[in-house]
């Protein structure tokens, strides 16, 4: 066990599956004990029998509630209600959640012109597409050029850093003024919120590589457009894969500010409309769902990147 903790210790592949494993076993036996074990909380009673007193059946009340109306019903001679334990409807359990999940991809949608679960899921995956492509494309190469020139870096990095720290969100209702109230604001709050972010940690990564291949290639007779496109863009890009892979991330944690901006579309729109109704379920199960999609793509990309860099130890 001593050694499992030793700084930097590499781990056999038996030994990485199970604890892997185990980060979502755990979680997942937390949130069973506290659905299924009442005596951990459930703080709440479902009332099964209403009695004498003024509950309906199936009314969620506080178990001090249904205690102290217990007790004035039994002063005054009357029937007492009957009900069980339960946490609070924005708790579901495991399987409730599971069965929402299932139902909600085999539920038509309620009005005409709304899209399926699947639909809005794709509508999702497109706004962070293009987002992030569009942020890419030219946040990428700046943040090479500033992470290789100091007269770049000192030009535009402390612009972007001043931009990085205000909310994307904030620039929405610009967005739906500018482009409408489709995807395009959507798209661009995506942009807005790992552009800046893209630039600063591409340049460091930039930066961290080593000098003495620059100075090497310089001694060689490289020139500036060689040494980027030759020695750093390709020392850099096992390093830049990860950044990427991390700021895609970040891309995900926008989605729902996203896409509630100008007319709500995508997963978002689901779970907004479930919360409204409290199908707290449904909410559960369209947050879930975003994780495995962005979880699924990681290790996708991971997987691509193994085959991409084989000389680096397998850490993508």
């Amino acid at each position: 066990m001593q050694n499992w903790f030793s700084i930097r210790l590499s781990l056999s592949e038996r030994t990485n599956f199970w604890l892997s494993l185990m980060a979502f076993v755990l979680p997942l036996g937390a949130w069973s004990a506290f659905s299924y074990l009442p005596f951990l909380w459930h703080p709440q009673v479902l009332i099964q029998q209403a009695g004498g007193t003024y509950f309906r059946k199936d009314d969620r009340v506080d178990k001090k509630d249904f205690q102290q109306e217990n007790q004035r019903v039994a002063r005054d001679g009357g029937q007492q209600a009957v009900g069980r334990r339960v946490n609070p409807s924005y708790l579901p359990a495991p399987h409730e959640v599971g069965k929402a999940f299932y139902i909600a991809f085999k539920t038509p949608p309620r009005r005409k012109g709304e899209k399926w679960l699947h639909q809005n899921i794709w509508d999702s995956i497109e706004v962070i597409f293009w987002g992030f492509a569009l942020s890419s494309v030219i946040g990428v190469p700046l943040g090479i050029l500033c992470g290789s020139f100091s007269f770049l870096s000192r030009l535009n990095e402390p612009f972007v850093d001043f931009v990085r720290y205000m909310p994307a969100p904030a620039f929405g209702p610009l967005a739906v003024a500018i482009l409408g109230i489709n995807d395009a604001p959507k798209i661009t709050i995506i942009i807005i919120g790992t552009f800046f972010q893209q630039v600063l940690v591409i340049a460091n990564t930039t930066r961290q590589f080593d000098n003495s291949l620059i100075e090497t290639a310089q001694t060689l007779g490289a020139d500036r457009l060689k040494l980027i496109r030759s020695v750093i863009v390709p020392g850099i890009l096992p390093e830049l894969y990860r950044d990427m892979r991390i700021l895609l991330g970040w891309a995900w944690t926008y989605l729902i500010v996203a896409e509630i901006i100008g007319a709500k579309s995508g997963i978002s729109l689901f779970i907004t409309q479930q919360a409204k109704y409290r199908n707290y379920d449904n909410v559960f199960a369209g947050i879930i769902i975003i994780g495995l999609i962005g979880f699924l793509t990681d290790q996708i990309l991971g997987l691509i990147g193994n085959q991409l860099f084989v000389w680096e130890e397998r850490e993508l």
